[in-house]
């Protein structure tokens, strides 16, 4: 058996399918939460205000995702670092690792949101928004920008407390802030009819109360959590190793994310109803293989406790479980999504123009699950392993296919955008094998 204290997770002892199966649960539990109240606010804008405003909050949703992913890179980083001391059991370094992550990462999200209201008509303008839609756009993200502080919070503190093993504290929170979410969606929309900004106002509040609580929990509770006067000396080694770790992490899931900003702007060319059916579409997709993703990040937990600890045989074994473990569970949901898309995207809409839109996405895509899981495990693996330079070559292998797929092929007038769609996969499949020989490579 593992050994489990205090919800932490030990990943250097017990059984490999029972460590990863015991933490992956409450980051799955923690995403589709994640997931449900992304959900909450394109299911009741689309039926409470209508396919401008649904267009609107999914174009918003890709440039979150992309802003998101920047924290969210830099907090992943930072933790594999801190996971991999925890593994060897360096509690000094581990604490001003903390420290100055910590520091660091809040000063740049604080320039961040300021440039982000600085640059919004740009933004506009960059994603290609219809008239019709962008007046709606740009009083979402007016307010949606307000939660920036609040994301870098609560990722921060449930990335670390991740990096020592814990992941079922962060779900906790994140299940307060979703079901607040759905609540407060469900007043300012359809009860108060402020329109997109209300749908705005509830993410944010809820991103505040997860981000605040959390932070205030970690201080209370998680004593090697805790940022001491020590921990914020400046030591310059410690700071590039987390820095590296970080920083590349983050362009690696920024890039990620841009690529699909840069698709979101060629959906966008195919006008409203298009976009409306990609806004829905894409949030049943990320519900979808959401698991495979939060599985990847156990994973690479698992892989820094044991590369701290010297254990490279265990890697081995973890990383022949969790691939098999991948392959069935991606092959069980894409049979789940293909066969069930056209109720799936009824969820969200009544038109029936863009229900099968949406449908011809979610079966090209959706049938493909499995490549994109094989990708987080592998940008789990290099990240853990204190390489996630191969990350971003991965991840340009991907996006790039896609980019240059989806721009060709959509330009073509018999394809249209069911080439955006097929790119997708394509990009995937290229990572994935790209990937797969770059980890034999080390392993030689």
């Amino acid at each position: 058996m593992a050994r489990v204290r205090d919800n932490k997770v030990d990943f250097t002892t017990g059984t490999i399918p029972g460590n990863l199966i015991r933490f992956s649960i409450p980051l799955m539990a923690g995403n589709l939460l994640q997931q449900l109240y992304n959900i909450a606010d394109t299911l009741i804008v689309g039926r409470f205000i209508g396919k401008e405003a649904l267009a609107a909050v999914g174009s918003a949703y890709t440039i979150m995702i992309f802003l998101t992913s920047i924290v969210l890179g830099l907090c992943m980083g930072s933790s594999a670092f801190l996971s991999i001391q925890y593994g060897k059991g360096d509690r000094e370094t581990f604490g001003k690792a903390n420290g100055m992550a910590f520091a660091g990462i809040g000063l740049f999200c604080l320039l961040m949101n300021l440039l982000v209201y600085a640059g919004l008509k740009g933004i506009l303008w960059f994603m290609q928004i219809p008239a019709e839609v962008s007046p709606l756009l740009a009083s979402y993200l007016r307010v949606i920008f307000s939660g920036i502080i609040a994301t870098f919070l609560y990722n921060y503190f449930a990335n670390s407390m991740r990096a020592i093993g814990n992941s079922v504290i962060p779900l906790l929170f994140l299940g307060v802030s979703a079901l607040l979410n759905v609540g407060l969606d469900i007043v300012f929309v359809a009860g108060f009819h402020w329109g997109v900004e209300g749908a705005a106002a509830a993410t944010v509040l809820s991103q505040y109360v997860s981000g605040f609580g959390i932070l205030i929990y970690a201080w209370k509770k998680e004593k090697i959590l805790r940022i001491r006067k020590q921990d914020m000396k400046f030591e310059g080694q410690i700071f590039r190793q987390v820095a590296n770790l970080a920083v590349l992490t983050s362009l690696q899931q920024s890039i990620m994310n841009f690529g699909i900003l840069l698709v979101q702007g060629r959906v966008n060319h195919f006008g409203t109803s298009v976009m409306a059916a990609f806004a829905a579409a894409v949030k049943v997709d990320t519900f979808a293989y959401s698991p495979v993703q939060d599985f990847g990040n156990a994973f690479s937990t698992f892989v820094a406790q044991n590369h701290g600890s010297g254990n490279e045989k265990r890697i081995r074994e973890g990383g022949k479980t969790a691939f098999f473990m991948v392959l069935v569970f991606g092959m069980a949901v894409s049979l789940a999504v293909a066969g069930f898309a056209a109720p799936l995207m009824g969820i969200f809409t009544k038109e029936q123009e863009i229900i099968e839109i949406g449908v011809g996405y979610l079966r090209i895509e959706g049938s493909f699950y499995v490549l994109i899981g094989f990708l987080f495990l592998l940008y789990g693996y290099f990240r853990a392993i204190e390489k996630p330079l191969v990350s971003i070559v991965l991840t340009i292998a991907s996006l790039g296919t896609r980019v240059v797929l989806s721009y060709s092929l959509s330009a073509v007038s018999q394809i249209g955008y069911l080439g955006i769609w097929a790119s997708i996969p394509i990009g995937w499949l290229l990572a994935d094998l790209a990937g797969y020989a770059l980890m034999k490579e080390e392993k030689r």
